[in-house]
C-alpha cells in the first residue's frame, strides 16, 4: 500500500479519504469495519514466553536441580519408587508455581487495561469517550489542554494549539499547531504544523483531528525504543525477600551438611541420608515465597482497585503502607466537587442567590427583596460572560435532574445564568466564539472573543482568580457605567473577595473588553490588560463527610494530611479547619511567600505548615522536595500536565480518575476512579494490610521450615531413627505450606492497622519481632512433634512406619492449626473469629483432606511410608498438634499485657 502524506493534504481531502463528516464522526458500523481492517489502535507488545519456556523456569532453582539429581541417583540404586514420587511432587510444585505466577499476570494485565488512556471522539454525532485502543483512522477526536494524543491525527480544527513532541523529536519546547496550514513539499517530522502525533501532549489550546494513523503504523509505532511493556522487575519487598531466602539458604545448607554428616558418623544409608538432606534443603527453604508474594500484592492491586485506587505499579503497593504524609488538592478530592453559586458582587452589592447544584430552580436576590430586576446592566454582562467564556455543558442525567459535563466551576456558572433564563445554547448560537485563549494554571485567567454583543462590535469576556484580574484591569462596570479603577475601589473589592474566601467560599471575577475590530495580535501580553473590571461571584463546594473522617483516621496512624490548592489562603483555610486539618491561621501560607524560601527554610517551613494556598505547579515540587528531605514519605495528588513533575518527584504520585489529565494519569503509580481523598486513605490502609500479610505468611513458613530442619536434626543427635522420611517432608512442603501461607496472604487485616505510626521503609522483613515469633514458634513445633513421635515409638515398637505416621500426622496438624494463629500477630483467633476467613478455612480443609488420603488410601500407604491410625493415635495426635497453637495464642496475651510490641 502506498504510503500516505497526510500533511501534504488538505482537510477536506483528509476526510474525503476517510469517508467522514468532521461534524458527526464515523457511524458504529464504519468503526467496526475499519476496525477489521485496520485492527486495533495499539503498540506489538513483546512475545510473552511461552508454557513451556515457564515451565522450564519453575526448575531453574539450585535446590530443585539438586532434588531432581538426587532423584535420577535414587532411580540408578534401585529406589525407583521414592524417585518417581519425588519426581512427581517437584512437577505438581512447579505446575502450582506456573498457576501463581499465572494469576499474577492476570490481576496485573487487567489493571493495566483499567488503567489504559481513553480518547474524546465524535461519533454518530456524539461526543464520547472510548478506550484509545478502539480508535480507527477516520475517527474524529476531540482534543484539550493536558491530553496526550491517542493516534496520529491530521488537525481539523485548532485553537491556540501546542503540543510537546520531545517522545519523537526530543525537542522539550513546545510546538504551535494550525489546521489551516498545508504543505506541497516534504517536510521534517517536527515541522509538521498541522498533524499531531501519537503519545504527544497537549500542553496548551484546544483542536480536533482525524484519525489517520493507528498502533504500529504510527510515527511513535515505527520507534522500537518506544514501545514500553510492564517490566516485571523485582519489587523492593521482593529483593528483601530475596536476600532472606538466600541468607537462610546458606543456612539451611550448612545445616544439611551437618545432617547429613552426622548420619554417616551414625553409619546410616548413605543414598538415605543423602536423600534426607536434599529433601530437609528443599523443604526448609520456601522457594515458593517470591510467587506467592507476587500474588499476595496482586491480589492486593485488585482490592484496592475495587476500593476506587488503581495502582499501576506493584512497588507502589507496599510503599503506600509506609506513607507519612498526603498532599492533596482540595476540589473535588476533599471536597464534593459540586459548585454552587450563592453570592454575587456587581454595583458594589452583594446579591445571594438561592438553589443548590446544578439546578436551574431559584432566585439571583438583592438583601431582602424578592428578586434583582429584570434588566440590570452590570448582572447581565457578568451573566453574559459566565454563558459565552465556559466549556462546560449542562446534561440531563437520570431522572431529568442536571450535571455537568466539564468543569464543575464552570457548570455552576452556567446554572447561575439559567436562573435568569439566560441559556447557555441560544448565546453560543447567537454570538458565537471567534477566537479564545484558553485557561491555564500559570496566569490563572480565561479569554474568549465575541461579536455584537450589545453596542460592542467585537469584545473578549475574560474570567480568573480575582487579584489577577483586577491587576489587569483599568476600569470598572458600575451601574452600565464605565469607571476608572482607582486605588480605593481596588481596596473595596479585594476586601469583599477576601470576605468571601473566609466563609470557604471560591471566587472568581468578571472583566471584558471592547474592540471596533477583531484584533489581529491575540496574544496574553495585548489582550488581557485596560480591561473592564465588571464583578465577581463566589460559589461554595462542600467538603466531603468521607474526607472528615478520612482526615481523623490519617492522624490516628501517624500520616500528616496536607491541602495544596489554587484557592485563596481565607478559602484553604476555612475549609481545612472545617475537615480537621488545620486550627490556626498560622498554618497556612500563600504559594507566593514560598519564592523567596531556601531548601533549608523550606525543611523547616513544612514542618508546621498544613494548607498552601495559590501555589503555583513549581511551589508543589518545592514542597514535595522539602517533605521528602525531611525524611518522609510522601504522597502527591495532581491532575493538570503542570503536576506531572511533583507527582513524579513525590513517593507515591496519585492522579484524579476523573478530572485528571492523560499525561498527570500516565506519570503517577496511582489513579483515583473516584478523585477522593477518603480512596487514598483506604489505599494506605491496604498497603498496610498487605505488608501485614505478607510478614504473617513469612513468619508462618519459616517457623514451618525451620521446625522441620531442627526436627530431623535433633532426633539424628539423639541417634533416633529419622522421624520424617524424604518424600514425607516434600509433601509437607508442596501442600500443607503452600496453602495456608496464600490464605495468609489475603487476610482482611487488624481493626487497629491504622492507629500506629507508619513502618519504617528500610524495616527488614524478619524485624525484631518476627523474629522472636519464628523462633518461639519453631521451638513450639519441634517440641511437640519430637514428643509425638517419642511417644508413637514406644507405641508401635519397632514398627517406624507407625511412629513416622505419628509424627507426620502430627506436624501436619500443628501447621494446621498454627495457621489460624498467624492470621493476627495481636488479637487471639476467639477475637478474630475463626471462620472470618474463608480462604483460610478451604485451604486446610483441602491440605487435611490430603493427609487423610496418604493415611488411609492403600496404595498411597505404601508409596509414602504410613499406617492408618486409629482412635487411639489421634488421642495422642491432637493434643501435641495443638501445642504451637497454644504457645503462639499464649504469646500474643504476655505481648499485649506487657505492651512491648510497637507495630504489625
Amino acid at each position: 500500500m502506498e504510503k500516505q502524506l497526510w500533511y501534504q493534504k488538505t482537510v477536506q481531502e483528509v476526510l474525503d479519504h476517510f469517508g467522514v463528516d468532521k461534524m458527526s464522526g464515523l457511524s458504529e458500523e464504519k468503526v467496526r469495519d475499519n476496525t477489521q481492517k485496520y485492527g486495533l489502535n495499539k503498540l506489538k507488545e513483546e512475545k510473552k514466553k511461552g508454557f513451556i519456556s515457564k515451565l522450564i523456569d519453575q526448575f531453574k532453582d539450585f535446590l530443585v536441580l539438586i532434588l531432581l539429581f538426587a532423584s535420577v541417583v535414587s532411580f540408578a540404586v534401585g529406589e525407583r519408587t521414592d524417585a518417581l514420587i519425588i519426581i512427581a511432587i517437584v512437577l505438581v510444585n512447579a505446575l502450582l508455581g506456573l498457576y501463581q505466577e499465572g494469576k499474577a499476570e492476570e490481576a496485573i494485565e487487567a489493571l493495566q487495561k483499567m488503567a489504559a488512556p481513553n480518547a474524546n471522539v465524535l461519533r454518530d454525532g456524539h461526543p464520547m469517550s472510548v478506550p484509545a485502543e478502539h480508535l480507527v483512522p477516520g475517527d474524529i477526536v476531540i482534543l484539550e489542554t493536558g491530553d496526550i494524543v491517542p493516534a496520529d491525527l491530521r488537525l481539523i480544527e485548532s485553537a491556540n494549539l501546542k503540543i510537546e513532541e520531545a517522545s519523537l523529536t526530543g525537542e522539550s519546547v513546545s510546538v504551535e499547531k494550525s489546521a489551516e496550514v498545508s504543505y506541497d513539499r516534504d517536510i521534517q517530522l517536527g515541522d509538521r504544523e498541522n498533524m499531531a502525533f501519537s503519545s504527544t501532549i497537549l500542553t496548551y489550546g484546544r483542536g480536533k483531528g482525524v484519525v489517520v494513523e493507528t498502533g504500529h503504523s504510527t510515527e511513535i509505532g515505527k520507534i522500537a525504543s518506544m514501545i514500553q511493556s510492564y517490566e516485571t522487575e523485582q519489587t523492593p519487598l521482593q529483593k528483601k525477600l530475596a536476600k532472606l531466602g538466600k541468607d537462610l539458604g546458606i543456612i539451611v545448607l550448612v545445616v544439611c551438611a551437618l545432617v547429613f554428616g552426622i548420619g554417616v558418623i551414625r553409619k546410616l544409608p548413605m543414598l538415605e541420608m543423602f536423600m534426607t538432606s536434599v529433601s530437609l534443603a528443599v523443604a526448609a527453604i520456601p522457594e515458593g515465597l517470591p510467587a506467592i508474594v507476587t500474588v499476595v500484592l496482586s491480589l492486593g492491586m485488585s482490592r484496592m482497585a475495587q476500593k476506587n485506587a488503581i495502582v499501576k505499579k506493584l512497588p507502589a503497593v507496599e510503599t503506600l503502607g509506609t506513607t507519612t504524609v498526603i498532599c492533596s488538592d482540595k476540589t473535588g478530592t476533599l471536597t464534593q466537587n459540586e459548585m454552587t453559586v450563592v453570592k454575587v458582587y456587581v454595583d458594589a452589592k452583594i446579591l445571594e442567590v438561592e438553589g443548590t447544584g446544578y439546578s436551574l430552580e431559584g432566585k439571583i436576590k438583592d438583601g431582602d427583596e424578592e428578586a434583582v430586576p429584570e434588566k440590570v446592566p452590570s448582572l447581565e454582562r457578568l451573566l453574559e460572560i459566565a454563558l459565552l467564556a465556559n466549556d462546560a455543558k449542562l446534561k440531563k442525567t437520570e431522572g431529568d435532574a442536571l450535571g455537568v459535563m466539564g468543569d464543575p466551576t464552570e457548570g455552576a456558572l452556567l446554572t447561575l445564568a439559567g436562573k435568569k433564563k439566560m441559556l447557555q445554547d441560544e448565546f453560543n448560537a447567537k454570538y458565537a466564539r471567534l477566537n479564545e485563549l484558553p485557561f491555564d494554571s500559570d496566569r490563572k485567567m480565561m479569554t474568549t472573543f465575541h461579536e455584537n454583543i450589545g453596542s460592542d462590535r467585537v469584545v473578549s469576556f475574560t474570567k480568573g482568580a480575582p487579584d489577577v484580574v483586577l491587576s489587569h484591569s483599568s476600569f470598572l462596570l458600575q451601574q452600565g457605567e464605565k469607571l476608572p479603577l482607582t486605588k480605593e475601589l481596588r481596596e473595596e473589592i479585594l476586601k469583599i473577595n477576601s470576605g468571601f474566601a473566609s466563609k470557604a467560599l471560591r471566587v472568581l471575577a468578571m472583566a471584558y473588553r471592547s474592540y471596533e475590530q477583531m484584533p489581529t495580535d491575540i496574544s496574553i501580553e495585548t489582550i488581557e490588560k485596560d480591561m473592564v473590571f465588571v464583578g465577581m461571584v463566589g460559589m461554595i463546594d462542600p467538603a466531603r463527610s468521607e474526607a472528615k473522617e478520612a482526615i481523623k483516621l490519617c492522624k490516628k496512624a501517624g500520616i500528616i494530611p496536607v491541602m495544596i490548592t489554587g484557592d485563596y489562603k481565607e478559602t484553604a483555610f476555612a475549609i481545612g479547619k472545617e475537615l480537621g486539618m488545620v486550627e490556626d491561621i498560622s498554618q497556612a501560607i500563600m504559594g507566593e511567600e514560598l519564592d523567596s524560601y531556601t531548601p533549608e527554610q523550606m525543611r523547616e517551613l513544612v514542618k508546621d505548615k498544613r494548607v498552601y494556598a495559590r501555589v503555583s505547579p513549581e511551589h508543589k515540587v518545592k514542597i514535595v522536595t522539602a517533605l521528602k528531605e525531611n525524611g518522609h514519605i510522601t504522597a502527591m495528588t495532581g491532575d493538570g500536565v503542570n503536576d506531572a513533575l511533583a507527582i513524579k518527584r513525590a513517593d507515591i504520585g496519585i492522579a484524579m480518575g476523573i478530572t485528571g489529565t492523560d499525561v498527570a494519569k500516565n506519570t503517577a503509580e496511582v489513579i483515583l476512579t473516584d478523585d477522593n481523598f477518603a480512596s487514598i486513605v483506604e489505599a494506605v490502609r491496604q498497603g498496610r494490610i498487605i505488608y501485614s500479610n505478607i510478614k504473617k505468611f513469612v513468619s508462618f513458613l519459616l517457623s514451618c521450615n525451620i521446625g522441620e530442619i531442627l526436627i530431623v536434626l535433633l532426633s539424628i543427635v539423639m541417634k533416633w531413627p529419622i522421624p520424617l522420611l524424604p518424600i514425607q517432608l516434600l509433601w509437607l512442603n508442596l501442600v500443607t505450606d503452600s496453602f495456608p501461607a496464600l490464605a495468609l496472604g489475603v487476610e482482611q487485616g487488624e481493626s487497629e492497622i491504622m492507629e500506629i505510626p507508619p513502618r519504617d521503609p528500610d524495616e527488614p522483613v524478619l524485624d525484631k519481632m518476627t523474629f522472636q515469633r519464628v523462633v518461639i514458634q519453631s521451638a513450639a513445633l519441634c517440641i511437640a512433634i519430637l514428643g509425638a513421635y517419642y511417644y508413637g515409638l514406644r507405641h508401635f515398637g519397632e514398627h517406624l512406619e507407625g511412629a513416622r505416621t505419628i509424627a507426620f500426622v502430627t506436624l501436619i496438624m500443628a501447621e494446621l492449626l498454627r495457621s489460624y494463629s498467624a492470621r493476627s500477630q495481636r488479637h487471639t483467633i476467639f477475637e478474630i473469629g475463626i471462620f472470618s476467613n474463608r480462604a483460610l478455612v478451604m485451604g486446610t480443609a483441602f491440605s487435611f483432606v490430603m493427609m487423610m488420603v496418604v493415611i488411609y488410601v492403600p496404595f498411597l500407604q505404601t508409596l509414602f511410608k504410613t499406617v492408618p491410625l486409629g482412635m487411639k493415635e489421634w488421642s495422642l495426635v491432637l493434643p501435641f498438634a495443638l501445642i504451637p497453637f497454644v504457645v503462639g495464642e499464649g504469646y500474643k496475651i504476655f505481648v499485649r499485657r506487657n505492651k512491648s510490641e510497637q507495630s504489625l
